[in-house]
């Protein structure tokens, strides 16, 4: 891997970068989550708003922000990463005021959108800034600190949601208002000037396609439990998502100047930490619906009390990651701390097909609980961190953004996936064995993220 870019001489320190650019991402994340449990008070608030309708709110962000990560993160690479960043946080921040203010549920859904577009420009644009601004041997441990962030507050979502929507649903948005500021100013301030590299204008048909394919997968997948899997809507948008990724994987092997540049895929430490992102992201995105689903639905607790309870989950995740993944990869390697973390993850998932039953049990759940934040902690970061460490510089940004969209788009796909195991259970006894299925597949897929764990190097 190249030299880092130099600082310039503004004495900006790489903490500081680190810890701006961990605002931004954190907020990114939290936004994917937080929204869940207020989702009964938006629809009491909007009186005519059906479920229909008030799915947008959660899955129109998911598919703006999967679809829009990787063409923002070639624009980042072409211009000033700073200046894409704080664009993106003031968008970010824009739009979650007028969330705040919206009259109705498409005017939310509009504004939620825009807050996608801005986290989608944030990300990308945070990671590239990141790795610029540290030498190459402190890059994985750069972005170990920046993915523990981002999914701590994932995972934190439905804990400050829950605590948020006691006060109001609109909370829920005013929250990232003086974060975003506060990141927006700051940065302005501190955040070096990495100008962009000199590569051609971004591929612009490429960007229609993924974003096309992107948005048709994640719209089958997330209407599928509306209209059904056997519905022609879902028949139609997963087809033309096929075709359009297709014809985008084809495009970007012919193209002179692709969006995606194929060469990213010979790096073997890239594709197998790319390969190992994909199955984890849909056990990770259907673990967090699951508790809040389990602990609301049938076991009757508040959106407060179900926080507090996945809470500790999320707190191991940043210990894990910087006190215990760093240590481990330099003795072990990063593929085997990746091993080690998916199997405290499905076995986290094991756990609860086992030990919860349908009477109201912390410690069952506590077991999972525990287990699953080490898992995240251990094999989140160390995979985000695998694959930025194997990048040129030129292609800090872009990459980041092939890696996050698959993220983005497993955890779509986990969702969807476990609504349609779980949303047709009537009594009480079916829906314990549709969540236990479904832990148990979670367990499953966690498992499949083993095998490209051999493509890792034992030195990133």
């Amino acid at each position: 891997m190249g030299d880092a870019i130099a600082l310039p001489a503004s004495g900006v320190k790489p903490g500081q970068v680190l810890a701006i650019v961990c605002a931004g991402i954190a907020l990114a994340n939290l936004d994917l989550f937080i929204v869940n449990v207020a989702l009964p008070d938006i629809a009491r608030d909007f009186g005519g708003a059906s479920l229909d309708d008030l799915s947008w709110v959660l899955n129109g962000y998911a598919i703006v922000y999967a679809a829009l990560l990787v063409f923002f993160g070639r624009l980042a690479e072409r211009y000033r990463r700073n200046l894409g960043f704080l664009l993106g946080v003031a968008i970010f921040t824009a739009a979650s005021a007028a969330c705040a203010a919206a009259s109705d549920v498409w005017m939310l859904v509009a504004f939620r959108l825009t807050q996608a577009a801005g986290a989608a420009l944030m990300t990308p644009s945070s990671l590239g800034l990141l790795l610029a601004s540290f030498p190459p041997e402190q890059r994985g441990g750069a972005v170990r600190t920046w993915t523990a962030i981002g999914g701590l507050a994932a995972a934190f979502g439905p804990v400050v949601g829950g605590v948020l929507v006691a006060m109001s649903w609109r909370w829920v948005f005013i929250v990232n208002v003086p974060i975003g500021l506060a990141a927006l100013l700051i940065g302005w301030r501190k955040l070096p000037e990495i100008p962009g590299h000199d590569i051609p204008r971004p591929d612009a048909w490429g960007a229609v396609l993924v974003t096309a394919g992107v948005g048709a997968l994640t719209f089958g997948l997330v209407k599928a439990n509306d209209w059904g899997w056997n519905s022609t809507g879902v028949a139609v948008s997963l087809a033309a998502a096929v075709v359009l990724l297709a014809t985008f994987v084809v495009h970007c092997l012919k193209a002179g100047n692709p969006l995606v540049d194929p060469a990213l895929f010979r790096l073997r430490n890239f594709t197998g930490a790319a390969l190992v992102m994909a199955p984890f992201s849909i056990t990770f995105g259907a673990m967090l619906l699951s508790l809040v689903l389990w602990e609301q639905g049938t076991w009757g607790w508040s959106a407060f009390a179900t926080g507090l309870a996945i809470a500790p989950g999320p707190l191991l995740v940043p210990v894990t990651a910087m006190l215990v993944a760093g240590r481990l990869i330099q003795r072990f390697g990063a593929a085997s701390v990746i091993v080690l973390g998916l199997v405290f993850f499905g076995g986290g998932c094991a756990w609860w097909a086992l030990a919860v039953k349908l009477e109201p049990n912390l410690v069952a759940a506590m077991g999972g609980i525990a287990l699953t934040g080490i898992g995240v902690g251990l094999t989140m970061p160390t995979v985000m961190g695998t694959a930025a460490a194997s990048l040129p510089p030129s292609s800090f940004a872009t990459g980041s953004g092939v890696v996050n969209m698959i993220r983005q788009t497993g955890m779509a796909i986990g969702v969807a996936g476990l609504v349609a195991l779980v949303g047709a259970a009537g009594a009480a006894s079916e829906r314990l064995a549709a969540f236990q299925a479904a832990w148990w597949l979670m367990a499953a897929v966690a498992a499949v993220g083993l095998i490209p764990t051999l493509l890792i190097g034992p030195k990133r």
